[in-house]
């Protein structure tokens, strides 16, 4: 007795590398990485020029003994008329460095920022001195040895007592030439076209290499600004201007987690693309689909 055939599934030849297409069509919106719009940085800036009064600015001294002498350091500062030559007022600071490490700063708090936010930190800062370049002065130069460092920290900037009786900063500003976690070294106060009796601005930044700080819980900062000196000499200086430029740090754009993150097994995708994992699984679907058509088509052509 003979059997009829079997009856086999008719397949048209072009359904396998239509469903191919299709099932491709299908996983591409996932493979393309979704971003996140990153919000407009803010930027906030604080001008002080000074001419009538010390804006909020105060002045301290730090890396000195506790005890130091008065009349060997000669510590002083405050707000005044610049010197003769110069029109306005500054803040002044002068400081005898016995110590061989002599820290003069100012310091003021801010506000009205976003709270627990980072921001990139410029600061441009007007100095009047009256050292020029190239003197040769005991442990460094008058000019090139006195070192203008400005920052910003969350907490306030204060001096307290070591182990070894000296009074030291409570953030890191670094030491003499080398910068810190809260303050930058904008230069030093040597200026070419002054002289022992002839002050002359000199205007200092670090726009090209802003400082990161995160602001408090209550969205405020310290500006701090300073000199660190190696040169064991009298020095005394204006500070003209200042001005700060705070720009919040823009949200890292955030990329689509891939399968890898939903428990597929399969990776996350690379920078601007999709795994090789999911990519072989498509390939290899569509090559099953392919090799079913082409079995269909060998099967019609026998019969």
């Amino acid at each position: 007795m003979r059997y009829p055939p079997p009856t086999l599934l008719t397949i048209p030849p072009r359904l396998p590398w239509l469903a191919a297409v299709l099932l491709t069509a299908l996983l591409l919106p996932a493979a393309v990485p979704a971003s996140v719009d990153a919000q407009e940085a803010e930027e906030t800036r604080y001008t002080f020029s000074f001419e009538n009064d010390a804006e909020g600015w105060e002045v301290d001294f730090a890396d000195l003994p506790v005890d130091a002498p008065q009349d060997l350091y000669e510590l002083d500062g405050g707000h005044r008329p610049l010197p003769e030559g110069l029109d306005g007022s500054g803040i002044y600071v002068q400081g005898h460095n016995r110590s061989d490490d002599l820290f003069m700063f100012l310091k003021r708090q801010v506000g009205g920022l976003r709270p627990d936010t980072e921001y990139a930190v410029s600061i441009s800062v007007d100095l009047a001195t009256s050292i020029p370049p190239g003197l040769v002065g005991i442990g460094g130069s008058p000019g090139e040895s006195v070192y203008v460092k400005a920052g910003a920290s969350p907490v306030e900037p204060v001096t307290s007592e070591d182990d070894i009786g000296h009074l030291r900063l409570n953030i890191d500003k670094g030491n003499q030439a080398r910068g810190g976690e809260a303050m930058v070294v904008l230069g030093d106060i040597a200026h070419p076209d002054a002289a022992r009796d002839a002050y002359a601005i000199k205007t200092l930044t670090n726009a090209d290499q802003p400082l990161t700080v995160r602001t408090d819980s209550e969205g405020r900062l310290w500006l701090i600004v300073g000199t660190d000196s190696g040169f064991e000499g009298f020095t005394t200086l204006y500070y003209a201007g200042i001005a700060y430029t705070l720009t919040e740090v823009a949200p890292t754009e955030v990329e689509n987690p891939g399968p890898g993150a939903t428990g597929s097994g399969l990776a996350g995708p690379a920078s601007g693309g999709w795994p090789l994992e999911g990519w072989v699984v498509v390939a290899t679907f569509a090559a099953v689909l392919a090799w079913i058509g082409l079995r269909a088509r060998s099967r019609r052509s026998a019969g």
